[in-house]
């Protein structure tokens, strides 16, 4: 199978590399990236040199490029390629608009054109706002509170636009939080882990009781995997780990781990539109598609923090900014 990764140098796009080289080798991943302040080749140095994987620098809002690309006989685009920090968008929401509705359109037509037999859209669980009860499942009504979630909204209701109109073969995920090795030091887990070993305090927005459910980054991509393989075009899949947690729970959790006091939790002002609760039903693609989670919560934490802790040089790097400058020198040159 021929696959086009968009944002494989991000967290997730990379570590979903690095799973389907290891469980398809016969698989050959091309990775578009425009490597921007997220996107890291340092998460994919140890596959960067083997023959099934081939890496290209670009934006998928070129249409040149998109159309090049997918005239090359790709089975499947998976599209993780996106903006997706709320704070970010929260300040300045244009490059969410270009990127995550933009880009994702300029892909679906390349994709209609030449006639790509899976299109993933890899989207997320805010897009259906928040609920104080119950769980979500892939039929509730879209309720962004960001201008993030709301252009991934706008980019998922493109893609079933298209295959209702044009019969591209699109099928959107949406996932939990997700948390593991290569997670930009931004996102909540990794800032955690990352402050604490420098002995700094953690930020936590308001009271600390938002509550997310959290997944493992690989049952995530194992998850992509079986849609890949069995989902059905036009349809929508839920993908959840069933651990909801509330921030100052995992702060709690995270601490102890490292065995570091609660005095590092710093409260600090809440941002705009800051949703309570994210919750997904899953049921959908259980029994569909017969996935489900393979990491506790707990043993995933663990596995994480110790992944923080033999790869300091990696995180400490992207803290300096010296891992964008290095990288993206280098393959300028090329």
């Amino acid at each position: 199978m021929k696959l086009l990764v968009t944002g494989g140098a991000g967290f997730i796009g990379s570590n979903f590399i690095h799973y389907a080289l290891k469980e398809h080798p016969d698989w050959e991943i091309t990775n578009l990236d425009n490597l921007t302040y997220a996107g890291n080749l340092e998460n994919l140095k140890e596959i960067q040199d083997q023959p099934g994987y081939h890496f290209v620098k670009g934006d998928i809002a070129d249409r040149e490029l998109a159309d090049k690309l997918l005239s090359q006989g790709f089975d499947v685009t998976v599209n993780f390629a996106a903006e997706s920090h709320v704070d970010r968008s929260i300040l300045d929401a244009s490059p969410f608009i270009e990127t995550n509705v933009k880009g994702t359109q300029v892909l679906l037509e390349a994709a209609k054109k030449h006639g790509i037999q899976r299109f993933i859209q890899v989207s997320t669980d805010e897009v259906y706002g928040s609920t104080d009860s119950g769980s979500f499942t892939e039929q509730s009504a879209l309720s962004p509170s960001s201008p993030y979630s709301a252009s991934k909204t706008a980019a998922d209701l493109l893609c079933l636009a298209y295959f209702k109109t044009h019969r591209v073969s699109v099928i959107v995920t949406r996932c939990t939080n997700n948390f593991g090795p290569y997670q930009f030091p931004e996102k909540l887990i990794p800032l955690a882990v990352t402050n604490v070993l420098e002995d700094k305090p953690i930020p936590v927005y308001g009271d600390g009781l938002n509550i997310r459910d959290w997944i493992f980054v690989d049952d995530h991509c194992r998850a992509l995997d079986a849609v890949i393989q069995k989902g059905q075009p036009g349809e929508i899949y839920n993908i959840g780990g069933s651990s909801e947690k509330t921030n100052l729970e995992l702060i709690h959790k995270l601490l102890e781990l490292l065995d570091k006091p609660q005095s590092l939790i710093q409260f600090v002002t809440d941002r705009p539109a800051h949703d309570r609760r994210y919750a997904l039903d899953c049921a959908k693609i259980a029994t569909e598609l017969g996935w489900k989670p393979a990491y506790s919560f707990e043993k995933a934490l663990r596995a994480t923090v110790d992944w923080y802790l033999k790869n300091e040089s990696w995180w400490r790097s992207i803290k300096s900014g010296e891992y964008s400058r290095y990288y993206k020198k280098m393959y300028l040159k090329r």
